[in-house]
Order: C-alpha cells, then sequence, then structure tokens
C-alpha cells in the first residue's frame, strides 16, 4: 500500500457521503451491501453507467465516488474525468486487473484523492473503507496487490518483443488483439486506413512476422500481445 499527500481536514464524526458506479450487477451489488455496512459510510446512489454517475454527483455532492474503471461508456477513463470535471470529488477506482500501459501511469498520473484497488481485494470491507477514508482525506492509496500486479506487468512486458514498439504502434497492437479490422481502427484513431496499414506492417516487421501471412501476422500478434499484457498472478 502506498499513501501520500497531505490530508484535508474533516470532522471525524461525520459519515462519508458516497456514490457508487459499476455495469456489472453482481459486483455492483455486492459493493453496494460492503458500503450499506460500513462504519463512517453513506451510500447516497448507486449507478450502472457513466451518465447516471455523472447525474448522482450533480445531485448529490458526494466527498467520494467508487468507480469500476471500465465503466461505460468507455471513450474516456471516468477517473480522468472525475478529476478533471469534479476535482473537488475523491476517486475509488475499482479495477478488474492490470492492464498494460494505461495503468503502468497510473501512480504517477493520479495525485491526492485518488485510490487503486483490485476488485478481487474486496472480500473485507476494511480494504474498501480504507481507501474511501484515504481518498476523502487527501491521500493516495494503492493497494498492496495492485501494486506487485502493477510492477510484474511492467518487468513482463519490458522482456517482450513489444517493448521495442512505439506508443502508437502498441496503441494498434491491442486493437489488433481486440479484433478489430484495419477500418475500424483507423476510425477509432482518427487515422487513415493507409496510416494503420504502415503502422501494422512495422508491428510485424519489430515482432519478427514479416515472411507469415496476413492472418498468421494478426494472430502470432494477438498471442505476443496478451502474453505482455496478461495480468500475473
Amino acid at each position: 500500500m502506498t499513501q501520500h499527500a497531505p490530508y484535508r481536514e474533516a470532522p471525524a464524526d461525520e459519515a462519508v457521503s458516497v456514490v457508487l458506479a459499476d455495469a456489472t450487477f453482481l459486483s455492483r451489488e455486492a459493493v453496494a451491501h460492503v458500503l450499506d455496512e460500513a462504519d463512517g459510510v453513506r451510500l447516497v446512489a448507486v449507478c450502472r453507467d457513466r451518465f447516471s454517475l455523472l447525474s448522482a454527483i450533480r445531485r448529490e455532492r458526494p466527498a467520494v465516488a467508487v468507480v469500476a474503471s471500465d465503466l461505460p461508456p468507455a471513450e474516456t477513463a471516468v477517473a480522468d474525468e472525475l478529476q478533471r470535471c469534479h476535482p473537488e470529488i475523491a476517486v475509488v477506482e475499482l479495477n478488474e486487473r492490470m492492464r498494460l500501459p494505461a495503468d503502468d501511469e497510473l501512480i504517477g498520473r493520479h495525485s491526492a484523492g485518488h485510490a487503486l484497488l483490485l476488485k478481487e481485494q474486496l472480500q473485507e470491507s476494511r480494504q474498501l473503507t480504507a481507501a474511501i477514508d484515504v481518498a476523502a482525506r487527501g491521500g493516495t492509496y494503492v493497494d498492496a496487490a495492485a501494486l506487485a500486479r502493477l510492477r510484474a506487468a511492467r518487468s513482463l512486458a519490458e522482456c517482450s518483443p513489444i517493448a521495442e514498439l512505439s506508443p502508437r504502434e502498441r496503441e494498434v497492437l491491442a486493437l489488433v488483439a481486440a479484433g478489430k479490422s484495419n477500418a475500424s481502427i483507423a476510425a477509432e484513431l482518427v487515422l487513415t486506413k493507409r496510416a494503420v496499414e504502415k503502422h501494422i506492417n512495422a508491428i510485424y516487421l519489430k515482432l519478427g512476422l514479416r515472411y507469415e501471412t496476413d492472418v498468421s501476422c494478426r494472430v502470432t500478434a494477438t498471442l505476443i500481445h496478451l502474453e505482455a499484457t496478461r495480468a500475473p498472478r
């Protein structure tokens, strides 16, 4: 666990108001139950998507938002959006698993009033309430399991041929691994189809796949990507 940044002063006997947002029903219900039973926490809204979350924040003005990192629609990371649009609200981010490269920047990118937990670490309410308390007081909290996963994933990625790719090439490869066509990748990244093809050719060359067919290249590149970005156990 890491904890830093000065705490904001807050009355010790005042319950922290919290909104919860998670698109997965079972996860949402489980976390809501934990929050309902927790001392020092007042759950004021439960949301299933970004739009209902933002509406609840405007209506309830909570101290903390507990949000799943994959909350739809997913054009922008919800934690980043909240920090930009509602910097007065602390964020506790629940991550299904550590992903690269975005999560590799987490500790340096987020500052006061932010916490990161892996969903699988929430069996005990103490983990979540501790994160809420630290974030609400202006601290930064990353649970030990998440930090260990992050460091292991970074080490794995650095040993992979993917380490040779540029940031844009990694973006393109991630979309290839997601099953996107070149046209879909071009539309998503606002590139020409020709530019996407050039990136893909460069990826194949750096991964040593230049003598394979396009189909086998895509399959092999996908397997390399999945191996480099899998969550270590």
